[in-house]
């Protein structure tokens, strides 16, 4: 009978006599990197994968750690697990669904999982993701805690000290029924037929997939078949490393440049997308 971990509570089997424990809870070969005991990935070297051990990927000039033999590669480079989505070869985060993060993978979270760009849950917040979990129990003392939107709040600050009437993180409302819309804008105006609206796209929103994110725009158009001006704005790093408060004031001047031109009527494009430090 194979040796059980000693730590309290735990029945998983133990990895080595000395200590006497699950892979989980310190057994079996550690990484021999100093001020690290992460679990070694192979003998040769003792490393944990950060570190060096295990397979790495085969992709010239990439170190990183492999995800499966057969392609031995990293996730970035087509190792482990693939989305099943049509037209999608993002790295799965797990086999069922055998989905990336932006068509359904991973544990959802129980609030938002029939969205389209719903979101993972934590097991830290009962299974819902923070955002969710803070706007439906704002008393919990968990939701005190969850950094949320600092960069959108930003961006908000400095559009509100240079504009007014732009509404914030808002569900939209259509006066055709008496019903709310799920998309959000991030910040938005009418202004004659014309919205324009401001996303704080942080890091560019490398990680979306381009094809949820024309969906978003086909339902935003779908409340107001008007025209519509978005200016996309990446407040994280950027190419030309462009201090943020040089973002923020290019920004500002964009969004004046757009206001003028919906009030000379110079706007033709039924949709215009600005990008800003993408």
């Amino acid at each position: 009978m194979p040796l059980k971990c000693t730590t309290e509570g735990c029945n998983k089997n133990a990895r080595g006599k000395d200590p006497q424990k699950c892979i989980a809870h310190g057994g079996g070969l550690r990484c021999t990197t100093e001020g690290c005991n992460k679990r070694a990935r192979g003998k040769e070297p003792q490393k944990c994968a950060a570190h060096g051990g295990g397979l790495r990927c085969t992709t010239k000039g990439c170190n990183n750690s492999a995800e499966g033999k057969d392609p031995q590669k990293c996730a970035s480079h087509g190792g482990g697990l693939r989305c099943t989505t049509e037209g999608c070869n993002n790295s799965a985060l797990r086999k069922d669904p055998q989905k990336c993060i932006a068509h359904g993978g991973g544990l959802r979270c129980t609030n938002c999982i029939n969205w389209i760009d719903s979101r993972v849950g934590n097991p830290k917040y009962d299974g819902y993701c923070a955002t969710c979990f803070k706007r439906i129990f704002p008393n919990d003392s968990r939701s005190k805690v969850i950094y949320e939107k600092s960069k959108e709040i930003m961006v908000r600050n400095k559009i509100n000290e240079n504009f007014d009437g732009f509404i914030h993180d808002t569900l939209l409302y259509t006066g055709n029924c008496g019903c709310n819309h799920r998309r959000r804008i991030d910040h938005r105006k009418l202004i004659n037929n014309t919205i324009i609206a401001i996303e704080t796209d942080e890091f560019a929103h490398r990680n979306y997939n381009n094809y949820d994110e024309k969906i978003r725009y086909n339902d935003l158009y779908m409340i107001h078949s008007g025209k519509w001006i978005y200016i996309r704005f990446n407040p994280d790093s950027n190419r030309d490393n462009t201090d943020i408060e040089d973002k923020l004031n290019i920004l500002i001047n964009t969004i004046e440049t757009c206001i003028n031109d919906i009030k000379m009527e110079n706007n033709t494009e039924l949709i215009k997308i600005i990008k800003l430090f993408y």
